[in-house]
């Protein structure tokens, strides 16, 4: 009986000192978030369990983080008709759009080029162009293939349901792709524990996002200089017609040297902030949950 009673003490104060943590990580957020022009939410998921939210309640649009969520889809898709990620797509000309941010039209100006599904990816990922994003949805089905493959893994919260091009030719249409923090978070913590696809495909896209080439004053800025494994995928959008950044945003995974690891996703809607300042609120985010985690 004795032991019991410890045993049940022990967790008990094991879980009132977890709750103490997650409380503190709670208010520190909170205060870098005090007093700006732009609404911020954040989800942050510790080894799979303890979980911090902020302004989870409300609707973010995602802008290209969808294109993690695609990635995925893109994944599935080939795992399901036994493709590799060599296998080719034709890129013709007319789906190389001139007025959208394209390395992939940059370099095959004239397109009618054969490109393999993992450059496509790369493109998408690691370098966040629009055209290959688009390209990708035509070649999987649509954006309608994406929304309902994330919703069979069991995650809600989200919404797919415009291109690219969509967003491009209606800046409105920026607030149709939308998801909570909370949902983004889930969506990396299962992309991390469960096996979606083949093998090839997962380790594919999760060595890509750690050589994410965008947002490097993001998530990733307080963490240069440490150990610690960064892989991630940012959104960025235009200013909408009141003047504000639509999106800015990136999620992301983290592991740390002693083995611990989290996945964290900050989304800032309609900030009336500079670029660089909506850039360093997340940045901020990112070291107080890196500090979070470092002085436990």
């Amino acid at each position: 009986m004795k032991r019991v009673f410890f045993g049940l003490l022990v967790c008990l104060v094991s879980c009132c000192v977890q709750c103490v943590a997650e409380e503190t990580l709670h208010e520190d957020i909170a205060r870098i978030i005090e007093g700006k022009r732009a609404r911020v939410g954040v989800a942050v998921i510790i080894d799979g369990r303890d979980t911090v939210t902020v302004n989870n309640e409300e609707r973010y649009p995602m802008m290209s983080v969808f294109k993690f969520h695609q990635a995925l889809a893109v994944a599935d898709f080939m795992d399901r008709k036994g493709l590799p990620l060599s296998a080719e797509i034709l890129v013709k000309k007319e789906q190389l759009k001139p007025d959208t941010y394209s390395p992939l039209r940059d370099s095959h100006p004239e397109g009618n080029v054969s490109l393999p599904v993992s450059e496509l990816l790369t493109y998408t990922l690691q370098l966040s162009d629009n055209n290959a994003c688009d390209i990708l949805f035509d070649y999987i089905g649509g954006t309608e293939i994406a929304d309902a493959y994330i919703r069979s893994l069991g995650i809600d919260g989200f919404s797919i349901s415009a291109t690219e091009d969509d967003m491009h030719r209606d800046l409105d249409l920026c607030y149709a792709n939308w998801s909570t923090p909370l949902s983004a978070a889930r969506l990396l913590e299962v992309f991390l524990v469960r096996r979606l696809a083949g093998d090839s495909y997962q380790q594919f896209i999760k060595e890509t996002m750690v050589t994410c080439h965008t947002g490097e004053n993001r998530l990733k800025k307080p963490l240069k200089g440490t150990d610690a494994v960064v892989g991630h995928k940012t959104g960025t959008g235009d200013r909408n017609s009141r003047g504000e950044l639509i999106g800015t945003n990136d999620i992301g995974f983290v592991s740390l040297p002693d083995g611990r690891r989290y996945v964290i996703a900050v989304f800032v809607k309609d900030s009336e902030e500079s670029a660089e300042d909506t850039e360093r609120i997340i940045a901020d985010i990112s070291a107080a949950v890196y500090r979070h985690l470092c002085v436990r």
